[in-house]
């Protein structure tokens, strides 16, 4: 009789340690699951988050480029309008400047890329006073003081005749950009001067232009020294040729384009 109580107790014993061993081991299973999944819950959002990120970085740049693109083809029609705009006025100032102001009524900035490619239409159109009230009102504007814009001006002077306004706007130049007025501003300069016969003017501009050590072109070089050969300084004008003719010349051989020393005496 002990002995049966014995072994019915030893083997509730084993029983118990068997349904306790395995609850353990559920809970330990429970637990180990939850882990994993709060592991894979936390990635699941890191990699949500960055593709979220990206998404957004994308977008940006996207919209910076389209916004770029605009930019760049809206000012081409804005130059078209202006020219349209200001091309049916009569030639007065208040009018021009009137339809101008209207032309920039609306823009938060100046739309200098737009205006500057008007001045350049209005260029090649060779029509002059407009091109002065357009370049005119821009500088009134404290906007495209360029050297682009003045050598238009400059031009627009000379075809207009109008020198007197071109040699003020030309002290105002030198007086303001002493030191980076360009070779191509001193040969306007001495184009216009030459146009119209003024070979005294001529002969300062140059010398500007000696002074701050700008080395004038070939077709410069041409106007001075005729300028020099009408003021009858010679020598003057052995100098120039001497000093900046260039030592070669191109001629036309056979059909074919050679190069040939130049003599200089």
């Amino acid at each position: 009789m002990g002995g049966s109580l014995q072994f019915h107790f030893f083997s509730c014993n084993i029983l118990l340690k068997g349904i306790n061993s395995t609850g353990l081991s559920d809970k330990l299973n429970v637990s180990s699951a939850l882990k994993h999944s709060k592991k894979q819950g936390e990635l699941s959002l890191t990699i949500s988050d960055a593709a979220d990120q990206k998404k957004v970085q994308k977008a940006g740049k996207v919209e910076h480029h389209l916004w770029k693109k605009r930019e760049s083809a809206g000012s081409g029609q804005k130059a078209l309008n202006l020219v349209r705009i200001i091309s049916g006025l009569p030639n007065e100032k208040e009018s021009v400047y009137g339809a101008l102001d209207k032309w920039i009524a609306w823009e938060t900035e100046f739309p200098l890329i737009a205006a500057a490619k008007a001045l350049r239409i209005l260029r090649q159109q060779r029509l002059w006073k407009r091109v002065i009230q357009v370049a005119k009102w821009m500088l009134s504007k404290g906007q495209g003081a360029t050297m682009a814009t003045y050598d238009a001006l400059l031009l627009a002077f000379d075809m207009d005749n109008r020198v007197d306004e071109a040699e003020t706007l030309w002290n105002m130049i030198l007086h303001t950009s002493t030191r980076s007025v360009s070779k191509r501003l001193f040969s306007r300069m001495i184009s216009l001067y030459d146009h119209h016969h003024v070979p005294d003017k001529i002969v300062e501009v140059f010398a500007d232009m000696e002074e701050l050590g700008v080395k004038p072109d070939e077709d410069t070089v041409r106007r001075v020294a005729r300028a020099f050969q009408m003021l009858g300084q010679e020598d003057n004008q052995k100098l120039v040729l001497k000093k900046y003719q260039s030592r070669w010349k191109y001629v036309h051989f056979n059909g074919e384009r050679a190069r040939v020393r130049r003599d200089i005496e």
